[in-house]
């Protein structure tokens, strides 16, 4: 089982920019792939983007798409959403998902861990 813990969160103004971080423990040996998902209040989760575990492979949301950049580092275990030119629409709790074997998903159920989550709010 791998632990996740997310971490960059917070408040910001429409046209800025947030970096999110997940920093992975525990049972880390890959290959994995690894996801970001967000849950707006009275929505349900949804797909943001993901990287396979070479992260020759990247997905992401159509909303999202020029704007997200995901990235990770397997040497330290990490995975980054870099999210430029913000929205308010892109408020919403973020979580990190680590999905066993190494190709990507777009699907939360095929996501076994997840993170506690990271708020992200923009004013507008």
């Amino acid at each position: 089982q791998v632990q996740l813990v997310e971490s960059g969160g917070g408040l910001v103004q429409a046209g800025g920019s947030l970096r999110l971080s997940c920093a992975a423990s525990g049972r880390t040996a890959g290959p994995y792939a690894m996801g970001w998902f967000r849950q707006a209040p009275g929505k349900e989760r949804e797909f943001v983007a993901a990287i396979s575990w070479s992260a020759g492979s990247t997905n992401y949301a159509d909303s999202v798409k020029g704007r997200f950049t995901i990235s990770r580092d397997n040497a330290k275990n990490t995975v980054d959403l870099q999210m430029n030119s913000l929205k308010p629409e892109d408020t919403a709790v973020y979580y990190c998902a680590a999905k066993g074997r190494s190709f990507t998903s777009t699907k939360p159920g095929d996501f076994g861990s997840w993170g506690q989550g990271t708020q992200v709010t923009v004013s507008s």
